[in-house]
């Protein structure tokens, strides 16, 4: 089949998680019932990347898809007890899918991707489950894949979206975008979502790996598509820069031989110019023509660091303020840890050290390696090698992330005690 309107450049995987949204929102448009029209269209998906990559991406691609999930819901329905009921809803939807598929691009002209993300990160989730609803319906993920990238068996990660979609159902939650009184939470939520997938994506919690492109790549897609909707929101403009400007170094963090290496040691000249350039324009674009986010602010900080041409050259007193700033905007336990490295690298080690240890008693980093990594790389800097070597290997036992384990191992070595000579008279 000819692709027609269809870019014949675009990787079929591409073309149908862009589709994704826009089948599972006219379906929705028509029929509501969140859990049934997404478990159709996630059968559409399925089929067609079985049968596109060798019969050819058709014509109008929309149109196929919205057919197929269409006949799906006619055969969940068609399966149900009661007779006169199903007869009912089977006619009914046969009749939408003829329509639908009569008039894909008036389906379409209304985008639902936002009030797809809304729906998916509704409030009486958890975190976990908005993760892996957006991933799937927003995403167009399939299960599988989403169960590989947050290492669990695809049987948990199939149970964990289904109750998600009973909780959605039994919360009455509807396919609308909330009222404006509720806008600025709910939006923040999805950011928090998108913010979540893109640093799962550029360092894995555990695994043999550092990052996962592809969950960079998607957090990176479904941000973008959000700020062509929301183009005035200051914050996802913020979010957009931060996740192009962090990505942009993503090829020079690890070494031939996949070993972590750090940001002042890192070849610039690996480093994503274009991807550079885009994020900066973002920032320009953002910075004081809006309210003040703290997306907008780490936008801001990993500004500085990649227009640093080498890291001598970073400007570190700006980072400083900086992190003073978000640190105002938006308090907690991980800019500090943060605002201690710049501390550090303005006023010295031991100023650095000394703002670390006020998280010493706080439990929320009690379940994260950061703070040991941050401290034996502090006290490395001081010249305190016994103390950092063994924060940098209670570091490494903390860490479930097999690349992480092995750099801070390595450091740990470094810094090991030279054995002492032999008496050859003894």
């Amino acid at each position: 089949m000819a692709t027609g309107g269809v870019n014949p450049e675009q990787p079929i995987e591409d073309l149908l998680r862009e589709l994704a949204p826009q089948v599972l929102g006219a379906l929705m448009r028509r029929h509501g019932q969140f859990d049934a029209c997404e478990d159709a269209v996630q059968e559409a998906l399925l089929a067609a990347s079985q049968q596109w990559p060798t019969e050819g991406v058709p014509n109008r691609p929309r149109s196929w898809l919205l057919t197929v999930a269409s006949r799906s819901l006619v055969d969940q329905w068609r399966s149900e007890s009661a007779r006169r009921r199903r007869e009912e809803t089977a006619a009914a939807l046969e009749s939408a899918g003829r329509d639908l598929a009569a008039d894909p691009q008036g389906a379409a002209d209304r985008d639902d991707t936002l009030g797809l993300l809304f729906l998916c990160c509704h409030p009486s989730l958890s975190p976990a489950s908005q993760l892996a609803l957006t991933l799937r319906a927003v995403g167009g993920l399939t299960t599988t894949e989403i169960a590989a990238a947050f290492l669990v068996p695809e049987a948990t990660m199939a149970r964990r979206i289904s109750r998600a979609k009973q909780v959605i159902r039994s919360a009455g939650a509807r396919f609308e975008l909330p009222p404006e009184s509720d806008w600025a939470g709910r939006l923040g939520v999805v950011l928090h979502v998108l913010y979540l997938v893109f640093n799962e994506g550029y360092t894995t919690s555990s695994g043999p790996g550092l990052h996962r492109a592809d969950l960079t790549a998607e957090a990176i897609r479904l941000t973008r598509l959000l700020h062509c909707l929301l183009p005035g929101e200051g914050e996802v403009a913020g979010l957009l820069a931060l996740m192009l400007l962090t990505d942009a170094r993503r090829a020079a963090r690890t070494d031939a031989g996949g070993s972590i290496v750090p940001l002042a040691e890192q070849r610039r000249e690996l480093w994503d110019a274009p991807r550079i350039a885009e994020g900066l324009a973002l920032v320009t674009r953002t910075l004081g023509a809006v309210p003040l986010g703290p997306y907008q602010v780490q936008a801001a900080i990993a500004a500085v660091h990649d227009e640093a041409p080498t890291a001598e050259e970073t400007d570190w007193p700006q980072i400083l303020a900086l992190y003073e700033v978000l640190a105002q905007v938006a308090p907690g336990p991980m800019i500090t840890l943060s605002r201690a490295v710049a501390q550090a690298m303005v006023h010295g080690p031991k100023a650095g050290l000394a703002l670390l240890g006020t998280l010493d008693g706080d439990e929320r980093m009690a379940h994260t390696h950061r703070l040991e990594a941050v401290r034996a790389h502090l006290l490395e800097l001081a010249g305190e090698t016994i103390a950092a070597r063994e924060s940098y290997l209670r570091a490494a036992r903390m860490t479930a992330s097999l690349p992480e384990q092995r750099y801070l191992a390595r450091r740990a070595a470094h810094l090991r005690p030279a054995a002492l000579p032999t008496n050859p008279a003894g």
